[in-house]
């Protein structure tokens, strides 16, 4: 077996009080699709940075194979200092080949080489270093959660450009669908030591369940076996002094080992602060409208959203998706149509940029909006200090200023914030930027047991099957379109839509055939010469006779072609990775399904005409 292209063994590092990492280890080999998991704050961030030689460990040993190029995509990625996206995404490439190849993908990427780099979005500069750490093609890339402020035609595009590659490939992310899609292999870093399945994310949170299982169980025998050694140290002492002292050693050093045992971290504590009742129907549009100049936002929109619904907005970015939400809730008015807002309307905003956030604010002033000690929870106080503990922030944070806390802890403030008010309209703008996966788990619990309305924004397709009740899907400059279900639903829908169509068009082609005369063997006036003979004959021609025997045959093949386009139509990813491709299959498909029908009206005319003239 060929050795490792990076080696990193006994990794120690720590930030001041307990190690982050505690003598982890990992290896990539070549060709390895690996995601990096674990609860906000575990040093995952930080593991990547020393596996791209940014970051030194505190003890333990690095090794890169020579010859072996790495690049690394970080968080946040600062453009300072180049002039255009261009000349960021095509720095450190060695030829006009590989610039060439950076300019594609930018353009890929719905981005202008020429743009200039002061003023990008997130999405934008987030992209721009996507190209330039794919353009290379290293031999390890190292990805630092790329889907963050990606819109989903962004991140489907990533997950087919990631499969392509040959390069070794270790990603943080926390896309449920996004990992299980590209990973053959999960590193887990929990309470300082890593971990490592060697299967695909799509089975890690069943063998985590199964770690966390294990060790209760593990925990329960040590606590029983201590207080069996205990009542001997009470009851069962005997003369024999050295046995004595063995059994006295053990006990020590099990009760050590309780004492360091460390059980899986605490979950966030998510309750939300119910408002009053609204109205049955909380938002009616009806045939509204708005442009910026040429650009049409929405254009004839007809949606109604009753009290306790929870609809998901899907589109890409740029397409209005902001506009549309400002308009629904009443801040922003549409330039034709109506929109009706029901009463005791109480909204809660969780913005993906988190304005509300004041950089000046440590993290007890951004609990308390602004001073004081206590949270107002609806009729209820709570201390900072408690309700900071629910959402896993020590007491010794209090006075962090808000700048210096992670992503995921800034995500998790916004949380904080959002459900310490009273709401019965909850508008969620990308809320799963920078959670961890268990922190989700519960955010989808607290959705579901919501008493009120849900209007989210997402680009994780996951997410949103499992929370939403509907889609409304952008479909086209200024047109949208709701489904019933998630994005998979949404998929589904359309693919059925596309092969209904097809089918349709194919029976339609197969009746145009039949009214002029053309069958689907080309039978023209010999045909017609074999029938007077078989009525003059009184028995079945030769070639009917071998249609018989022979249709049945061509009948099966031709279902089985079929089942294997519907096996790729049921791919509930093909839409959007492939338009092409999907629109090809269905084309086919319809072919293939007015064959089968013809034949099988062929075969059952002979097969009449059989058993009349015997009979």
């Amino acid at each position: 077996m060929a050795p490792p292209w990076l080696t990193l063994q006994n990794i120690e590092l720590s930030f001041g009080g307990d190690p982050l990492l505690n003598g982890v280890e990992a290896s990539v080999f070549e060709g390895d699709r690996i995601c990096l998991v674990g609860r906000n704050g575990c040093g995952k961030s930080s593991f990547l940075k020393i596996a791209a030689g940014l970051l030194e460990a505190d003890a333990g040993e690095r090794f890169l194979q020579p010859g072996v190029t790495l690049c690394y995509l970080e968080q946040e990625p600062d453009l300072s200092g180049y002039d255009t996206v261009g000349d960021y995404a095509r720095a450190g490439l060695a030829g006009v080949e590989d610039a060439h190849k950076a300019d594609y993908f930018l353009t890929e990427l719905g981005l202008d080489p020429m743009m200039g780099t002061s003023n990008l979005s997130g999405g934008e500069g987030r992209r721009a270093a996507l190209v330039r750490a794919l353009a290379p093609e290293p031999d390890i890339l190292l990805l630092d959660e790329p889907t963050n402020h990606l819109d989903l035609p962004a991140i489907e595009w990533l997950e087919d450009t990631l499969k392509s590659l040959r390069s070794a490939i270790v990603v943080i992310s926390h896309d449920r669908r996004f990992l299980s899609n590209i990973s053959r292999s999960v590193i887990w870093i929990d309470r300082g030591i890593a971990r490592q399945m060697r299967q695909g994310f799509a089975q890690f949170e069943e063998w985590r369940d199964e770690v966390y299982e294990q060790e209760a169980l593990d925990a329960h025998k040590l606590v029983r076996k201590i207080a069996m050694e205990e009542d001997w140290l009470r009851y069962g002492v005997t003369a024999r002094r050295k046995r004595n002292q063995k059994r006295l050693s053990d006990l020590h050093s099990l009760r050590d080992q309780r004492k360091t045992y460390k059980g899986p971290r605490g979950s966030v504590k998510l309750e939300q602060n119910d408002g009053r009742l609204s109205g049955r129907r909380v938002i009616e549009a009806e045939g509204i409208a708005k442009s910026f100049g040429d650009t049409k936002i929405v254009s004839g929109l007809d949606l109604r959203i009753m009290r306790g619904d929870r609809l998901g907005i899907i589109g890409p970015n740029g397409a209005g998706k902001s506009t549309l939400i400002k308009m629904l809730t009443g801040a922003l008015q549409p330039d034709a149509g109506e929109i009706t807002l029901g009463s005791n309307i109480e909204m809660v905003t969780l913005d993906q940029a988190r304005d509300s956030l004041k950089p000046h604010w440590t993290l007890s002033d951004a609990l308390t909006n602004g001073g004081g000690d206590y949270v107002e929870l609806g009729d209820r106080r709570k201390h900072v200090i408690g309700y900071m503990k629910d959402f896993l922030f020590d007491p010794g944070q209090a006075r962090t200023p808000l700048d210096v806390l992670s992503g995921g802890e800034r995500a998790r403030v916004m949380l904080a914030r959002a459900l310490s008010l009273p709401s019965n309209l909850m508008v969620l703008d990308e809320p799963t930027n920078d959670l961890d996966l268990e922190t989700l788990d519960l955010l989808e619990e607290m959705i579901s047991s919501y008493e009120g309305t849900v209007l989210l924004v997402s680009h994780d397709r996951d997410f949103i099957d499992r929370v939403v009740g509907s889609v409304l899907v952008y479909e086209g400059p200024g047109c949208w379109v709701e489904y019933a279900g998630g994005y998979s639903g949404m998929v589904a829908q359309k693919a059925k839509l596309l092969k209904d169509a097809a089918k349709s068009q194919a029976k339609e082609t197969a009746n145009n055939r039949d009214i002029n005369g053309v069958g689907v063997d080309n039978r023209d006036g010999e045909a017609n010469s074999e029938k007077r003979s078989l009525a003059a004959q009184g028995r079945l021609t030769y070639k009917d006779k071998y249609a018989l025997d022979n249709l049945p045959k061509q009948i099966e093949e031709i279902e089985g072609r079929i089942s294997d386009f519907e096996a790729e139509l049921a791919d509930p990813e093909l839409f959007q990775k492939n338009p092409d491709k999907f629109n090809e299959i269905s084309q086919g498909l319809g072919e293939l399904l007015g064959q089968k029908d013809t034949l099988e009206e062929q075969w059952l005319e002979l097969e009449m005409k059989r058993e009349e003239l015997e009979g």
